[in-house]
């Protein structure tokens, strides 16, 4: 199990990341239940980079609350790469945001389905500029009990966030007073 630690050194990081290039951050979580989103606002400062968090456990939330598609979760599950696409970019959407993470998955011990064993767990990180999204969608597979699959989920969640490519802005950067 990922420790509490090492989540809020990299929920820091995630922040840090967020301020310098001017970017607030959308969470859309299922498996996770808003862990991404406790991790992330347990730093403060957070309210300068966080803007919200949705937990859409059910399918009924995913569409009602973000726009996924229902033929989506029909063709392709709510454990999908379709799905956390969907979920980030109906994030984006109604928060009005311009960085989100969506994840979804199995922590078990039940639920799995065929293909998709207790551990698998989907993830999408999206940056919006301008009218373009960039967008990191990736798999994952965890073993362990349920508290391990979700606490790795989290760690790999804010990983992911690290990974995007977000220039710092320079209206971001603190300015020096000359001497």
């Amino acid at each position: 199990m990922v420790s509490e630690t090492e989540l809020q050194e990299l929920a820091a990081r995630v922040g840090h990341k967020l301020r310098a290039a001017a970017r607030r951050i959308v969470t859309a979580e299922s498996c996770t239940g808003g862990w991404v989103s406790k991790a992330l606002t347990d730093i403060p400062g957070s309210s300068q980079w966080f803007e919200c968090g949705f937990v859409t456990y059910s399918n009924e939330a995913k569409i009602r609350d973000l726009g996924v598609s229902g033929g989506t979760l029909e063709s392709f599950g709510a454990v999908s790469e379709q799905a956390v696409r969907e979920m980030a970019e109906g994030a984006l959407r109604v928060a009005h945001a311009s960085v989100a993470l969506a994840v979804s998955g199995i922590a078990g011990p039940d639920g799995a389905a065929p293909g998709k064993p207790v551990g698998t767990v989907w993830f999408c990180a999206a940056a919006r500029e301008g009218t373009a999204i960039d967008i990191i969608a990736e798999e994952q597979f965890f073993h362990g009990d349920r508290a391990e699959v979700r606490s790795r989920s989290v760690e790999h969640a804010l990983r992911l966030i690290l990974r995007l490519d977000l220039p710092v802005r320079p209206e971001s950067t603190p300015r020096t007073q000359p001497a």
